[in-house]
């Protein structure tokens, strides 16, 4: 098993920085000189699925965890590193996605492709062979509905595949992997395969390392994907089932490992959808903090994950920070102010209960 270690490459940031020493910033973020991956890579994010359990009209993507949509969650988290080329995978209600997306598209950060059959994952990854022809090194692939991907983890998936041949996959041991793909190791503790949950036997369902969707692979991946079978359960082509074809093939399968389980987590239902949006507002209420940020009572304020903060901000519970509000160094929010796309200029004092859109303080 190959596990990038935290000295490596690409996981965590510099113990010696400080990160609250560029004011106004995202610590978390903004991304710093230099912080693209060492091996040129690109990107395929799986974006096609209904979402039934969402019970929704709108497209699972779209649906907002702390102010952004999931998707746009994932395009941070890869943002930094910056890719060769990003293809979003889209299929139920893609022409929504591809409209609220359409700047970005335009600009060539990604470009759409769409999967006009649902037939799974495999199928799905396959849609970008020609979006990704001649395209240099490995091509990572991430889950549209899985926000809580941190770049670190990319950045170490990308460290271990790098040019070579074979494919890297993340995986984690989780409490509940209820529903969800389980490892399959040997003797020697080499990763052997994924076996879906449907077409688990009792004793495999008894397994808590599961696959969580994000791999890397060689730039053959899309031969390999041509190649896959609807032979299961589900009649779909499985992603999961290019692990055999790559180990036929003689080729190494290599593995990173998540120890937090909840980075992992992908949203199929509100209730998943909530956890995702307090787990982002923790993150962003962590950052700040650490920043030189003040927050009395800190879980009773509420910060988009694009809101800039200065140094020696107090926010007074209650604040609700949406939008890309920006609050300069120094400035007070008072309690239940409600700000939405706001400017606090540095040293102003926000009064309590403000509710304001667009608003210069």
């Amino acid at each position: 098993m190959t596990e990038p270690k935290s000295g490596e490459p690409g996981w965590g940031k510099d113990p010696g920085k400080d990160p609250g020493e560029e004011p106004g910033k995202d610590p978390g973020r903004e991304p710093e000189p230099g912080a693209a991956a060492e091996a040129p890579f690109s990107v395929v994010i799986l974006a096609a699925g209904k979402g039934t359990r969402m019970r929704s009209e709108l497209p699972k993507m779209l649906h907002e965890a702390a102010g952004a949509p999931l998707l746009e969650h994932v395009l941070r988290a890869v943002e930094p590193l910056m890719p060769s080329k990003t293809v979003v995978i889209v299929g139920h209600g893609g022409q929504l996605v591809k409209e609220r997306f359409a700047e970005r598209a335009a600009s060539g950060d990604l470009e759409f492709v769409e999967q006009r059959e649902l037939l799974g994952t495999g199928h799905a990854l396959l849609q970008a062979r020609e979006a990704l022809a001649g395209a240099p090194g490995c091509v990572v692939v991430l889950n549209g509905d899985g926000p809580l991907v941190a770049t670190a983890t990319v950045a170490g998936l990308v460290a271990a595949q790098g040019d070579r041949a074979g494919m890297t996959l993340v995986t984690s041991v989780v409490s509940d992997p209820a529903g969800l793909g389980r490892i399959r190791r040997d003797e020697r503790g080499n990763v052997v395969g994924v076996v879906e949950h449907k077409d688990a036997t009792a004793e495999q369902l008894a397994l808590k390392e599961i696959n969580p969707g994000i791999y890397a692979f060689d730039a053959d991946v899309f031969e390999f994907c041509s190649q896959l079978s609807d032979d299961n359960a589900q009649g779909e082509y499985y992603i999961t089932e290019l692990l055999e074809f790559y180990l036929r093939a003689g080729r190494p399968v290599r593995d990173v490992r998540v120890d937090d389980e909840l980075e992992i987590l992908a949203v199929n239902d509100r209730e998943e959808l909530a956890r995702v949006d307090k787990a982002l507002r923790d993150r962003a209420r962590r950052r700040w903090l650490l920043a030189g940020v003040t927050m009395i009572a800190p879980d009773q304020v509420f910060i988009d994950d694009d809101v800039k903060l200065g140094r020696d901000v107090v926010l007074h519970p209650g604040v609700h920070l949406l939008d890309g509000t920006s609050v300069a160094d120094g400035a007070v929010v008072g309690p239940g102010a409600v700000l939405s796309g706001c400017v606090i200029s540095a040293g102003a004092s926000v009064p309590a209960h403000s509710v304001a859109r667009g608003k210069t303080f």
